[in-house]
């Protein structure tokens, strides 16, 4: 009997090759789907284009398939993909990625393309709960918001002086940030028609704005306003970021305004030169539309608020027959009992309150105090447009000029056109610009100018009303004469001239601007220290303890060290004497610093005794050394210190003459300057010396005279070293009274130094006595500059005889 084992349930051999199959198919269309997304071929351009091309591009594919321009139900998906493939290769980096490797993402691993597909498939499964969606697109209501780092800078900061600016960092993978996405949506659906800014940085493909804006991690949100970046560290709920952006805003925007102070509010426009607007509302706080209005026209407008519901403001309801029911604006301009424009609304809208604010934005007639004031009021001329002529008084802030305004200000409002824009302007305010216009004439009375500007330059072409402006009749009249004229003739304007750039007059003064800077610096350090991560604040903090640290230490150090080491050694009333009236001198005779870090000598030839003596240009001095063969080397270092203070002097030349060449030159220059000063009764030349080794002469070539320097003993040991480079009180005095006297009588205590052979004494000895030869040549030097030497006058150069030509730099 054959037994046949049969089993009930038979393994399911079919169901895993079944899910095989099905995940290897979906695997294939996932990669296929991936490697068919060309940047390339989205945008049109081959794999070699420029980035030039590229550009240009995705410039024009992004005008074709904007959703906003383009209908077709396609569109968005394209401008999307146009988007996405401008930013891979734009990017240097990322296009040698995907060149490379097909990568498109730049936090993918290198070689990891193929798993593009499931990254796609997740981010698309979990986000748009589709699962078969592929590639992930980001939601259209966020890519509108997207900033990239040159559209940051070139538009959004700039614009942050006018509106505020709300500002979300994430990133993909950013699971935190999937959590705030409701949160967010309903903030900008509220704050975006209120008239904030909004935008989106991606922490991937963004790091450099990221970095800019200090935004190191995914999500932060971040506001932005005048420039000034601040994050936002409160739990992410709707009404706290509503908070926070109205927190940004400046304080003083919008001044509450009851029945005992709006009419100092309507006044202010004589010192604030703005309009004002008041918004009548039946709630207590001042609504957030009006603060972003009140922040983008600050420049311009001064704005107020009034609680309809406080009972200190009936009389003001009544005066100006206020509804109750509805919000309602009204802006005053010089008139403060009558509003120039009106608007009341239920519903009211940013863009219908910017619309009431910019038409009426400047007074009737506004003064100018500033630059940019003066550009909208009177633009540059432009052929496109309709001419715009500015009708100008000249007037003064004293009360007796204030019939005159009052009267100008009749008449413009009669005569309102709109190539006519009429202004004034304070004459002390704005000196520059009535002097261009005056022609250098100030204005007994007031005057009125018709002016059209011509350029950005400043040029204008203008023509001064006759007659001044005293308000009288007459004076409209011939006014509003000259201004049909010039409707029928352009040509009438005559006269041209150069504008200056105006004074800002409402600028703040230095002071104020430092503290508000201070203030805005502290509280930037307080926030960062406060909420910044402790790793980052790290480098800073470790330089405020280094600071401190060697600061407390140098105090320490000094308190606990002995009195005698730290205070210097105060030197003798004699010494410190003599050493300030040397410093005093030596700076007041250096005209200027040395140009060189040597001292440049000639030696007097033939070839260049004629130029650097006999033809020296006017005014110009050549200080000559005399000097040996046996002394050259130590008495031109000598030299070359002592006079490398005046080296920077360009009257002054440096010479030196060889006495053992030129042995006669010497004493035939004296000897003529003895023979002139007997002939004249005088005797202040003695008899020659053997030796002129030492000797220096200024000598002044054009005028025929020269100052003597002769050596004088010094009185120093010649052994001791120190003897060459400091000298004692005593012997400093004694050798200036020597050095004074002998620009006018020979020392003859000095002789046994002339003698500089190697007959004399061992060489050491003899070096050091030439160098101390020219110890006072220093104190001589500045009182040459000053001028204080006696002249010895020559007849006549002599001649030099024949010589050997060098020269030495030292």
């Amino acid at each position: 009997m054959t037994l046949r084992r049969t089993s009930r349930h038979p393994p399911p051999r079919t169901c895993p090759a079944l899910l095989a199959i099905f995940l290897l198919i979906l695997s294939v269309q996932l990669v296929r789907a991936a490697s068919e997304y060309d940047p390339y071929k989205v945008l049109g351009v081959s794999r070699s284009a420029s980035q030039a091309e590229i550009k240009r591009a995705y410039k024009n594919l992004a005008k074709e398939w904007h959703p906003d321009k383009n209908k077709d139900p396609k569109a968005e998906d394209m401008f999307i993909k146009v988007s996405k493939s401008y930013e891979i290769l734009s990017n240097e980096e990322r296009r040698s990625n995907f060149d490379n490797y097909g990568q498109m993402d730049e936090n993918q691993p290198f070689g990891q393309s193929q798993h593009h597909g499931f990254r796609g498939f997740q981010n698309s499964f979990y986000f748009d709960e589709s699962f078969f969606q592929f590639p992930r697109s980001r939601d259209f209501a966020d890519s509108k918001y997207l900033l990239h780092h040159a559209q940051f800078n070139s538009d959004v900061l700039p614009d942050s002086h006018k509106r505020p600016y709300l500002i979300k960092v994430t990133s993909e993978w950013c699971f935190a940030c999937i959590h705030i996405e409701p949160v967010w949506k309903e903030t900008v659906q509220e704050l975006e028609p209120l008239g904030v800014g909004i935008g989106i940085v991606d922490l991937g493909y963004e790091r450099r704005l990221a970095n800019q804006l200090g935004a190191h991690r995914a999500p932060s949100i971040i506001g932005l306003v005048n420039g000034r970046v601040t994050f936002f560290h409160q739990a992410v709920v709707r009404e706290h970021l509503r908070q926070f952006i109205e927190d940004l805003l400046p304080q003083k925007l919008v001044e509450k305004i009851t029945d005992n102070n709006y009419l100092a509010f309507l006044d202010s426009w004589h010192v604030e030169n703005k309009p004002s607007v008041l918004l009548f509302d039946q709630v207590p706080i001042v609504p957030l539309l009006f603060k972003l209005t009140a922040f983008a026209f600050r420049d311009y407008v001064r704005f107020g608020y009034v609680d309809q519901g406080d009972t200190h403001n009936t009389r003001l309801l009544r005066q100006f027959n206020i509804n109750t029911y509805a919000p309602t604006m009204l802006l005053f301009k010089e008139d403060t009992e009558k509003p120039v424009d009106i608007i009341q609304a239920r519903g009211m809208k940013r863009q219908i309150m910017d619309e009431f604010v910019s038409n009426n934005k400047f007074l009737q007639v506004p003064r100018l105090v500033n630059q940019q004031l003066f550009d909208e009021l009177c633009p540059v001329k432009q052929f496109h447009r309709r001419r715009k002529y500015c009708v100008l008084l000249i007037t003064g802030e004293d009360q007796a000029f204030l019939p005159g305004s009052k009267a100008f200000l009749d008449f413009a409002s009669v005569n309102r056109k709109d190539v006519l824009r009429f202004a004034y302007v304070y004459q002390r305010q704005q000196q520059p610009l009535c002097q261009a216009l005056l022609h250098n004439q100030a204005a007994l009375s007031p005057q009125v100018v018709i002016l059209e500007r011509r350029s950005h330059g400043g040029k204008v072409m203008y023509r001064s009303v006759s007659g001044g402006w005293n308000g009288s009749e007459e004076d409209k009249y011939r006014l509003h004469e000259q201004l049909e004229l010039l409707q029928k003739d352009p040509t009438y304007l005559s006269s041209d001239a150069t504008l200056p750039e105006l004074n800002n007059e409402m600028a703040p003064i230095f002071i104020i601007q430092w503290m508000n800077a201070a203030y805005d610096y502290i509280l930037q350090i307080y926030d960062d220290l406060l909420y910044s991560n402790w790793r980052e604040m790290m480098p800073i903090l470790s330089l405020i303890f280094s600071a401190l640290f060697i600061l407390f230490g140098t105090v320490i150090i000094q308190a606990f060290s002995e009195p005698g080491e730290s205070k210097p050694r105060k030197p003798k009333p004699k010494e410190q004497q003599q050493t300030e009236e040397d410093a005093s001198s030596r700076a007041s005779t250096s005209s200027r610093p040395p140009k060189k870090d040597f001292v440049e000598v000639t030696e007097l030839t033939d070839i260049t005794y004629i130029s650097n003596l006999v033809k020296l240009r006017p005014g110009h001095i050549n200080v000559v050394l005399v000097l040996t063969n046996t002394s050259k080397n130590a008495l031109l270092r000598k030299f070359a210190k002592e006079v490398f203070s005046f080296s920077g002097t360009q009257t002054l030349h440096f010479s030196f003459l060889n006495a053992d060449k030129h042995r006669h030159w010497m004493p035939s220059l004296l000897r003529s300057t003895s023979d002139s000063m007997q002939s004249e009764g005088h005797s202040d030349v003695d008899e020659e010396s053997p030796d002129y080794t030492g000797h220096v002469l200024a000598l002044n070539g054009h005028k025929k005279y020269f100052c003597l320097f002769r050596p004088v003993f010094t009185g120093d040991d010649p052994n001791d070293s120190s003897s060459e480079t400091s000298f004692s009180s005593d012997s400093r005095r004694k050798s200036r009274s020597r050095s004074r006297s002998s620009s006018h009588s020979r020392s003859r205590s000095h002789s046994r130094e002339d003698g500089v052979g190697p007959k004399r004494g061992s060489s050491r000895a003899t070096s050091i006595e030439v160098h101390h030869k020219l110890d006072r040549l220093g104190l001589w030097m500045e009182r040459l500059m000053e001028g204080t030497l006696p002249r010895l006058q020559v007849p006549a150069w002599p001649s030099l005889g024949e010589t050997t030509s060098s020269s030495t730099e030292t």
